[in-house]
This record gives C-alpha cells, structure tokens and sequence, in this order.
C-alpha cells in the first residue's frame, strides 16, 4: 500500500488550529504531513524563525485512517524570493584547492536555521530567478503559482537540469477550491508546466490552512488527470514523490560538502610524447 503525504499545512500562530488540521490529514489517509513556513524576505523584519516542535502540538501523535502507526509529522521553509539578494541563504558554491588544481570541492552555503528545517522549497517570482532555483540553488521544491497567470513560460534547459538534481516542482490545490479564477490559473499553469516536465518530479499539494481545505490522497490523484498527469504519475504525486523529496532533504541536511577530482585535459604534444619511437615514426610517414 502506498504512503501518501502532503507537504504542505501551512503554519499559523493558532496551534489549535494546526492540532486539527493535522488530525484531519491523518484521518484522510495520509501518512506523512509537512508543517510550512513561509519566509517573505521583501517584507521588513522577516527572519527565518525556528520551526514548531511536534511535541507542542501533541504528546500522542494521531493514528493515520486504515493504519495502525501513527502519522510523521516533519517542517518545512519555504521561501519566497522576488530578489536575486533573497537567494544568499539559499545558493552553493565551488572553489579549487591551489596545492591541487584538479581537486573541487563543493560546499553547502546554508544557514544553520536552514538546516533545522527537513524540507526547503523555494518561490521564484521571475523568469531569472526560475532559473537560478533550478540550476544553482540547495533547496528540495521549486513552487509553481497557481493563484495568477505565470508571469514568463517554462523553458526545457532548467527544468531538464532541476529533474536532474533531483528538485521537485509543487502544485498545490487548496486556492482552485476558494476561487473560480484560481481554478483557471491553477489548471492553466499546470498544464503549461507538463508540457514541458511530462510529469516528472511533480508533487501536489494542498497548503492548507485549515481543515475544510485539505482533500483526500485519491481524490488529489484525480485532480492530477486535469493537470495533464498521466494515472501513475498522479499518484506518485502524492507517494512516491513526495518520498524522494524527503530523501532529498535527508541528503541536504546531512552531506556538507563534495570533493572530487577532474582529470586534466594533455595538450596535443603531450600526447605525441607519450607514443614510442616506431609510432611516431609511422604518423610522420
């Protein structure tokens, strides 16, 4: 049987409130939720703040409907960046060791508030920033608007290299279900999104606020179809996805850094050297 999650309860000051709609997800059938917070670095005092401890919300974890184990509960970031300058937190990099010229290393430029989070998503509000998360950024999502007309169209290049690094992109739902419009935009940008991706590393989620806004897993496999997701792809939205982003983060997380080796490139004399004598003999000839 598959383990479905949603990767999306968005994070309010009420607890109460988050109580019951994270017992309502485990009702529905979900194994595993995700508890957001969403970082806006163009409004003023926005700081990244520690995530919410499961045991503030509860001391016994809600049983998950249909199974005898009881629902995981993880936290998300997901920021918000409007600005190439919101991406400093977010952005690795590489140098070279001077004794060494072929050795590389690559590092995690993360802050440690970062790494107190399980997943990291980011929200790119332009075509330059789009491109920048897909290709350069140490973050697990890349979120998709779905509450106005996409501002620029997809391009191959870095979507092919986010798939790549194993990125997903999320659609959530929850705003299709308050609005007419959104619906439209919601559809709209999801199929615009498939045509490019065809389905690969999508992830739908509800970002719910509360708890009349949150659907079943097979009923969000379904609104998968009208994204353009074929029948297995749309349940992978919502399982098997879903647990490679959580694979993905667990790496995030745990590896700081990467050495390897380049090999150097020999110049065409120095490969006419290395032959022996009765070679080069014959290429003269």
């Amino acid at each position: 049987m598959a383990v479905f999650a949603d990767l999306d309860l968005r994070a309010g000051a009420d607890l109460n409130a988050l109580r019951r709609l994270v017992e309502n997800a485990a009702h529905l059938g979900y194994s595993v939720v995700a508890i957001n917070h969403v970082i806006d670095f163009k409004e003023k005092k926005q700081e990244i703040e520690k995530p919410v401890a499961v045991s503030e919300l509860f001391t016994t974890l809600p049983v998950v409907q249909g199974k005898s184990r009881p629902i995981k509960i993880l936290t998300r970031l997901t920021i918000i960046i409007s600005d190439p300058s919101h991406c400093n937190v977010l952005i690795h990099f590489h140098d070279t060791c001077p004794a060494l010229p072929s050795l590389r290393i690559f590092m995690r430029a993360t802050s440690s508030r970062v790494r107190l989070y399980d997943i990291v998503a980011v929200f790119p509000k332009t075509e330059k920033l789009f491109h920048v998360a897909c290709t350069h950024l140490d973050v697990d999502l890349v979120c998709v608007t779905v509450k106005e007309k996409l501002p620029f169209y997809f391009k191959r290049p870095p979507i092919n290299v986010a798939i790549d690094r194993g990125l997903g992109f999320e659609l959530v739902y929850s705003p299709a279900i308050k609005d007419s419009t959104m619906r439209r935009y919601t559809i709209c940008n999801a199929l615009n999104l498939m045509q490019i991706c065809k389905g690969k590393n999508i992830i739908i989620s509800s970002a719910a606020e509360g708890p009349l806004e949150i659907r079943g897993p097979y009923d969000v496999a379904n609104l998968g179809l009208l994204f353009g997701l074929s029948e297995s792809d749309a349940k992978a939205a919502v399982s098997t996805n879903c647990r490679a982003t959580l694979l993905h983060g667990e790496t995030r997380k745990t590896a700081f850094g990467i050495v390897c080796t380049v090999k150097k490139p020999r110049s065409s004399e120095e490969d006419d050297s290395s032959l022996p004598a009765c070679k080069k003999a014959k290429c003269e000839g």
